[in-house]
């Protein structure tokens, strides 16, 4: 199969942070986002953001940038959907996407997410690691496993389906996966959560512990 494309997912409101770009956020000598790119980008074979507003405000990045196609809000989905209609025009056929404000997923995302689909006639994951204590209100599959809805494998033959869910109101993710039997790719935790967000301030002083070994 033809390599996928990234798309990082920067198109959340960032309400708990005081509004503004999450990913612009300093840790290290580095933004959140330019350690998301450094992980994902020799991963893809090209790689896009996909964020609203005034999107110069992402020039120094070099970056494609996509906003979303539905109006209002509508969650990642409709970031993923912005994704799969630029990699239609690259004539690609999955994209795979990182949240902008998880700095310290796994390097080989794009292998594990590939091995989790072969067979599939079209490849559809989340990621997912052990449920820990404290994860009671985070997404769980069946399998007792916490799914990561906005890291995935998503196949661009499946993107009119994925509009047409969207504009009839659909937002959550594996409402949208569980019906075209996505699968999991399982990562483990046993060096810390692969897939830590900042979400609050608190967040971002945890991520920068993380960050220097701490």
């Amino acid at each position: 199969m033809k390599q996928p494309l990234g798309v990082i997912l920067a198109g959340g409101q960032a309400t708990r942070m005081g509004g503004g770009d999450k990913g612009r956020l300093t840790l290290g000598n580095k933004t959140i986002l330019s350690h998301v790119i450094d992980r994902l980008e020799p991963q893809v074979g090209a790689l896009a953001l996909n964020a609203n507003g005034d999107a110069t405000r992402f020039a120094d990045l070099g970056l494609p940038v996509l906003p979303d196609g539905i109006d209002g809000y509508a969650g990642p989905l409709a970031g993923v959907l912005a994704g799969l209609d630029w990699a239609a025009e690259q004539g690609a056929e999955t994209i795979v996407t990182a949240a902008a404000d998880t700095p310290f997923f796994p390097c080989d995302l794009v292998p594990r997410m590939l091995l989790a689909t072969e067979g599939m006639t079209h490849r559809l994951a989340l990621a997912a690691t052990p449920r820990k204590a404290g994860d009671a209100t985070k997404s769980m599959s069946r399998s007792g496993l916490i799914r990561h809805p906005t890291f995935g494998i998503w196949p661009v033959a499946l993107r009119d389906d994925l509009r047409a869910a969207l504009q009839a109101g659909l937002r959550k993710v594996v409402l949208w996966s569980d019906p075209h039997d996505g699968r999991l790719a399982e990562f483990d935790t046993d060096a810390g959560d692969p897939f830590f967000n900042v979400n609050t301030p608190e967040d971002l002083e945890q991520a920068r512990i993380m960050a220097t070994g701490g």
